[in-house]
């Protein structure tokens, strides 16, 4: 029941399948040529920049080398004064807290001491105004009544009299 292909038919396939297999040949002969000569041109400008690449390279890494241990030591210079500022500045702060506390104390202080002051003064002009008022007001009492009583005294010896002889009768 298989069927049988005619003999042309393997023939064409062998003759497809070799055009391709060359086709592919040719292709990757292109390719390697190409490789090939990018690898030469890749070569040649390596060779043209080698004499300037190596001093280069070389005068880099010497500076890295040489920098390197500074780089090191500064960071290291940073960081302690980084760390020596951050004390100085919590010193600082203590220090002005501190003294903002004291501050505050002696203005409360100053404060009651002022209140105190005129508190005190306060009550010395008033017993002051006391001590000097009694008197001056005692002092205007007996002025006013021995005013008041010469007044009298002045009238009765200014009156006219009555004659002794009316009433001797």
């Amino acid at each position: 029941m298989a069927s049988q292909l005619p003999p042309i038919y393997y023939i064409l396939f062998t003759a497809v399948t070799s055009l391709g297999v060359l086709l592919q040949a040719f292709v990757l002969l292109a390719m390697y040529l190409a490789v090939r000569r990018l690898t030469n041109r890749i070569h040649a400008i390596t060779d043209d920049l080698q004499p300037h690449i190596v001093p280069t390279v070389a005068a880099a890494r010497s500076l890295v080398e040489d920098v390197s241990p500074k780089l090191k030591v500064a960071s290291t210079n940073v960081l302690e004064a980084s760390q020596t500022l951050r004390r100085q500045a919590e010193h600082v702060t203590a220090t002005l807290d501190d003294l903002l506390e004291k501050t505050t104390a002696q203005a409360n202080r100053v404060d009651e001491i002022v209140t105190s002051s005129i508190d005190s003064a306060a009550h010395a002009t008033q017993a002051v105004q006391q001590a000097f008022s009694v008197p001056v007001r005692q002092a205007s009492a007996v002025y006013a009544g021995l005013k008041a009583g010469f007044e009298v005294l002045r009238r009765k010896n200014h009156s006219p009299r009555p004659p002794e002889d009316e009433f001797c009768e």
